[in-house]
This record gives C-alpha cells, sequence and structure tokens, in this order.
C-alpha cells in the first residue's frame, strides 16, 4: 500500500512539474495503426474516388474518345453524311445592293470608275479569307428597291434580281472566278505588290464552274458578248423595265482580260512602291510567257 501511494504521488509532483495542455504541445498519437491498402474492384479507387485498378497509383486514364465505354464515341453515334467534304466546297460571302448603295452614298467607292473585288476590300466594309476557301463576293438582291446607282461592277456570284437591279439602271454586271493566287493579290494589293513578286495571270475556272462563267444569263465573263445583249434584253421583259440608253459596247471595253488581275495592269509586271514605277519584261522569253497565256485564253 505505501508502495502503491508512493507511485501516485509521484504521478502528482511530475504532472505539477508538466506544462499546461496546449494546441502547441499536441501531437498525433504516434501507435496508430498502418494505412489501408487500396482494394481492388468497386470499392477500389484514389483519394478522389476516380478509376479502379490502381488507376490512381499509376496516374492512367482512358484514351481520348473511350469515356465511359469500350467503343469510341465517334462509332457510337450516328455518322452526318452531309458532313463529307463541306470543307471542299468553294464560299462567297454575301455583299448586298444595300451595302453597296451604301458605300457609295458615303464615297467609300467611286461609281464613276469599275468596282472589283480589290475596291470592295478597300472600303473594310467587306472581309473575306482566302485561307478559308473564300471564293470572292456574293452580291445579294437585299436592297433591290433602293438601289439607285449606275455602276460597271465584276463579282464572283449574283443572283438574278441583284442582275436586274444593276442592268435597270443603266448599269454592267461580270462574273468572273479568280483562283487562290490571284484573290490574295486583290484582297490587299499593297501587301502584294510589296513582295516584288510578278503580277500573276489569271487561271481558268475549274470543270465545275464552266458552264456557270460561260453562261450568258449569269453574265459570265467567258460568254459571247452578243448572247449576252440578248438576256439583257430577256431579263428586262421578265422585271418589266425598259433598259437604258447607255454606252453598253463602250462599258463593255473596260471589262478585263481574262487573264487580267488587276485594271491597268497586265500580268509579268512588277509594281514599286517605293519609287512608284511600274517594271515590265524585257525578256523575249518571259514576255512570250504571258502573251502567249493571253492570247490563247482571249480567243
Amino acid at each position: 500500500m505505501a508502495n502503491m501511494w508512493s507511485g501516485v504521488e509521484k504521478a502528482i509532483r511530475m504532472i505539477k512539474k508538466m506544462p499546461r495542455v496546449q494546441i502547441t504541445n499536441v501531437k498525433d498519437n504516434t501507435s496508430k495503426g498502418r494505412k489501408s491498402k487500396m482494394r481492388r474492384g468497386q470499392h477500389g479507387g484514389d483519394k478522389c474516388g476516380r478509376g479502379n485498378k490502381g488507376q490512381g497509383q499509376r496516374n492512367n486514364r482512358p484514351r481520348l474518345g473511350f469515356e465511359g465505354g469500350n467503343s469510341p464515341f465517334y462509332l457510337r453515334i450516328p455518322k452526318e453524311p452531309y458532313y463529307k467534304g463541306h470543307f471542299l466546297k468553294k464560299e462567297y460571302p454575301p455583299f448586298s445592293l444595300l451595302q453597296l448603295q451604301r458605300a457609295i452614298d458615303l464615297y467609300r467607292i467611286d461609281d464613276s470608275q469599275p468596282i472589283d473585288l480589290a475596291v470592295l476590300c478597300n472600303t473594310k466594309l467587306y472581309q473575306m479569307d482566302v485561307d478559308l476557301r473564300h471564293y470572292g463576293v456574293h452580291l445579294t438582291e437585299e436592297g433591290f428597291d433602293l438601289f439607285q446607282a449606275q455602276i460597271n461592277i465584276e463579282v464572283q456570284w449574283a443572283s438574278e434580281a441583284a442582275i436586274a437591279a444593276v442592268e435597270s439602271r443603266g448599269g454592267v454586271i461580270t462574273t468572273r472566278f479568280y483562283d487562290p493566287e490571284s484573290l490574295r493579290a486583290l484582297v490587299n494589293p499593297v501587301t502584294f505588290f510589296k513582295r516584288g513578286v510578278p503580277i500573276p495571270r489569271c487561271k481558268l475556272p475549274p470543270m465545275e464552274l464552266l458552264d456557270y462563267y460561260s453562261d450568258p444569263k449569269n453574265r459570265g465573263y467567258l460568254s459571247d458578248p452578243d448572247l449576252i445583249k440578248k438576256e439583257r434584253f430577256e431579263l428586262s421583259q421578265k422585271y418589266g423595265y425598259s433598259l437604258p440608253e447607255v454606252p453598253y459596247n463602250e462599258m463593255l471595253l473596260l471589262r478585263k482580260d481574262p487573264r487580267q488581275v488587276f485594271y491597268g495592269l497586265q500580268p509579268g509586271w512588277v509594281v514599286n512602291l517605293r519609287d512608284r514605277v511600274i517594271l515590265k519584261p524585257k525578256d523575249p522569253e518571259i514576255k512570250q510567257y504571258y502573251e502567249d497565256r493571253l492570247e490563247a485564253k482571249s480567243v
């Protein structure tokens, strides 16, 4: 009994000498058991509950397309047939008659001069990107009743009502194809001229567009001018207007050659903006190269 009380007294004396219990001197139980091992199957997974079969340990994830099954999503979802080949189609960003009349009224376009893709892009009102397979402007009939300008315009695509609106005011419209190289030169002529390369010769339209640009109903640049006169009269009868008396033949002379890209500039010429000069080829072989192509296409 004496030994027991002596033990108690020793413990009391020890507690009196020890500091009071505070948050700074509290420690975890060092005799804590071992951490449980990660189980497999439906009870497995890491701390975040992701996956099984040791995915959390190995940091594995299912590869793209196989989320939630053994078949990829592009095999489980039905296909869309209309999607096939869409990236190969040529696109023509629209530009309406209303926008054209507004640009003329705001003096962004001089209607006394021929209008082509370079003039429309220079207004900063029309945007196109050749890398997105844009092949030029599509003139739409929006603003048919408000359009009043007499113009000589060249576009890549046009509706029948848009053609009637231009011709009923005494104007001339031509649909014209440009290859991507020529389009890049027309969209930003300043950047093209700074490169110091010759003006390219415009290529022929592909087979799927040859009929369109050879049809006088579309005012194609490869069609017969005499047939265009006939179609102009038939379209005026259809829409109920009389063709104004304008020097149509003189306006046709302002049309570009089928191989020409810029008005007043021939393929093969180099425009030097710094010195403000135009360099023309003098080598007989180079001149023959461009002249033969021009003559062969204009026949």
